[in-house]
């Protein structure tokens, strides 16, 4: 997994909960942390108390790989906050551990050179005490994008 993304002059930051602290902590040691449950082995995200699939409470924050694929994005020109840069690609990034478990994010590449099925990898960028997994393009992957 990469290092740390520049971070922006202006950012909205998440609210932490006990449920999502891994979530948006676990940039601090390069690990991207995804809920999975210990019974039936599946991962979710957004993080619940209990497993979506089999309803147990064993649920846990486990290191992925941070890989995975655009399987849409859209571009934002709005500003919404002052100095937040625009124009911005968010998109919905399918992690390679399962399908359709998906994390959303910026993609930190210009705009017109994202498309679906991008190959990419999270990277982290750093506010306070919150590192917001961001992904870019994963050059390891064989393609270019």
């Amino acid at each position: 997994m990469s290092g740390e993304a520049a971070a922006p002059p202006a950012r909205k930051l998440p609210q932490i909960t006990d449920e999502t602290e891994a979530f948006w902590t676990g940039g601090k040691d390069g690990q991207l942390l995804i809920q999975r449950c210990s019974q039936c082995g599946r991962y979710q995200h957004p993080p619940l108390p209990i497993c979506s699939s089999c309803r147990t409470e064993t649920v846990q924050p486990g290191a992925v790989s941070g890989k995975g694929l655009v399987k849409t994005y859209t571009v934002n020109r709005q500003p919404w906050l002052p100095g937040l840069d625009e124009p911005f690609v968010f998109a919905a990034v399918e992690l390679d551990e399962q399908p359709e478990l998906y994390v959303f994010s910026n993609i930190l590449a210009p705009p017109d050179a994202v498309h679906g099925g991008m190959r990419v990898k999270v990277c982290f960028e750093h506010h306070e005490d919150v590192w917001l997994p961001m992904f870019e393009l994963d050059r390891e992957s064989g393609n270019d994008g």
